[in-house]
């Protein structure tokens, strides 16, 4: 988030103290354990939230090539998601971030773990705000509690789907309580918390930002959560028509969406900023390909078989998300400020290890295919009107006719190859195979034809990661298979 480090500074010294390894992020007992005295006035508790976006954002690879050190908050996210799909895949089979798109994931795994550590340092920072909150105005206690307790439900909505039931903490926590800190909870009871949070934060906010928690953030968020469990689709329609309404609406170029920040059609983003160590991102260097940028490269090369599905249903976007040159498609929604890839070789700014692209974590046109996706309700196909004409929106965007083209009838199937085209390299797939319950169908027959014989259905979760384990002392349980 631009200038979100130079406010953390101060609390960092405060929140992560007592350390007895070199790891800076972790989700330990000592890291639970903060100094009170920190938080006097209601500017230290804005300072503590703020550092909960720092702990989203994460530390640019260029930065600090250390995983010890340094978290990367959401910046390894496509390696844990879009690897993992038919989407995309590492140009090699080098190192531990290739491991992903041929399913060799084990509980050693250094971007897994971090993204695991990184999605808990959120949460102890909600935590350690929820602990202060009386010390801020009173006019302000409840936006930054429904602040900090949407940031916390994002984190464990990423962590529940990603690695099944996990530790609920909700909490500041010492290191006497191992068993809060290290005994998985039941994924029901962690969709619980992650409702009651979502809850508040949408009864509480309101829509004045789009890079920090906002009340159409935590509706929409909520909404996926409902279809993500199978339950409440009219709550997460009437949630969708709520956001529908609120003033959104689809950029014309869709090319927009990507470099026009904090556009008519973004709901919540994560900033950062170009040129700037502290505030910059290493992912739009990672996906340069034909002529490398950044320290490593390569990292989300576009699959044939995504590209067949982009020459059916892309429409004009897909001109605007990747390009193919002699021997790779490159993803190009995410390229460094003054890239042109019609150079020969293709050039990608001045700071490309430090880009300042935001990362997009909410759009309008996720909220108008949720909703069809809602009216669906679980079954294959719906002749409803009002669902044909959210997923016909995003459509005509992408240069459809709106009547040639519009279908009597709205499958799942359609509905799902819509939403693999439209949110392409924005880490939706593999939680849309698996919310659509044909993950295990789709990522066999993918492995099959890519050859990677490694992959069986208990991947569709990723290992706790074996330090956790370790720390532990045995309190902490294993996915079935690692």
């Amino acid at each position: 988030m631009k200038h979100i480090k130079y406010l953390i500074f101060a609390v960092t010294g405060f929140v992560f103290i007592s350390c007895d390894t070199e790891e800076f992020l972790n989700p330990l007992p000592d890291t639970a354990i903060v100094v009170e005295a920190y938080y006097s006035s209601d500017q230290d508790v804005l300072t503590g939230i703020i550092g909960i976006y720092d702990a989203i954002q994460g530390v640019n690879e260029n930065t600090d090539t250390s995983y010890e050190r340094s978290n990367r908050g959401v910046q390894v996210e496509y390696l844990l998601t879009e690897h993992r799909t038919d989407n995309t895949r590492g140009k090699t089979f080098e190192g531990s971030k290739a491991d992903f798109h041929r399913y060799l994931i084990d509980a050693t795994n250094a971007q897994s773990e971090d993204y695991y550590q990184s999605m808990y340092q959120i949460i102890f920072r909600a935590n350690d705000v929820l602990t202060h909150i009386n010390v801020a105005d009173e006019a302000n206690r409840a936006k930054y509690a429904a602040e900090a307790k949407f940031l916390r439900a994002y984190a464990y909505f990423n962590l529940v789907r990603l690695f099944g039931d996990v530790p609920l903490v909700t909490s500041v926590v010492g290191p006497e309580e191992d068993q809060i800190l290290f005994t998985r909870v039941a994924k029901a009871q962690v969709y619980e918390q992650i409702v009651l949070d979502l809850v508040e934060a949408k009864d509480v906010l309101d829509n004045t930002y789009k890079s920090r928690a906002s009340k159409a953030a935590a509706q929409g968020l909520l909404a996926k959560v409902y279809l993500t469990q199978g339950i409440n689709y009219g709550e997460a329609a009437q949630l969708c028509l709520d956001i529908m309404g609120s003033g959104f609406a689809l950029e014309n170029n869709f090319s927009d969406v990507f470099y026009d920040e904090l556009n008519d059609e973004i709901i919540f983003a994560i900033q950062y900023m170009t040129g700037d160590a502290n505030e910059s991102q290493a992912f739009s260097a990672e996906f340069t390909t034909t002529n490398s940028q950044g320290r490593e490269d390569g990292l989300n090369v576009v699959n044939d078989n995504l590209i067949a599905d982009f020459a059916l249903y892309g429409g004009n976007r897909t001109e605007a998300s990747f390009k193919t040159f002699v021997q790779y498609s490159e993803v190009i929604k995410f390229l460094p400020e003054g890239s042109d890839i019609t150079a020969n070789p293709p050039t990608y700014g001045g700071s490309p290890q430090q880009a300042g692209n935001d990362w997009i974590i909410l759009r309008y046109a996720d909220v108008l295919l949720m909703h069809a996706e809602a009216i669906l309700a679980g079954g294959s196909e719906t002749t409803d009107a009002a669902a044909i004409d959210s997923y016909m929106e995003v459509r005509v965007r992408a240069g459809f006719d709106a009547e040639a083209d519009r279908p009597s009838v709205l499958t799942k199937t359609a509905l799902l190859a819509e939403r693999r085209v439209e949110l392409a390299f924005e880490n939706q797939r593999f939680f849309d195979l698996v919310r659509f319950g044909v993950a295990d169908a789709v990522l066999s027959a993918h492995a099959s034809e890519m050859d990677y014989p490694d992959y069986n259905v208990r991947q569709l979760l990723l290992p706790i990661p074996s330090r956790e384990i370790n720390l532990s002392g045995g309190l902490l349980s294993q996915n079935p298979g690692y």
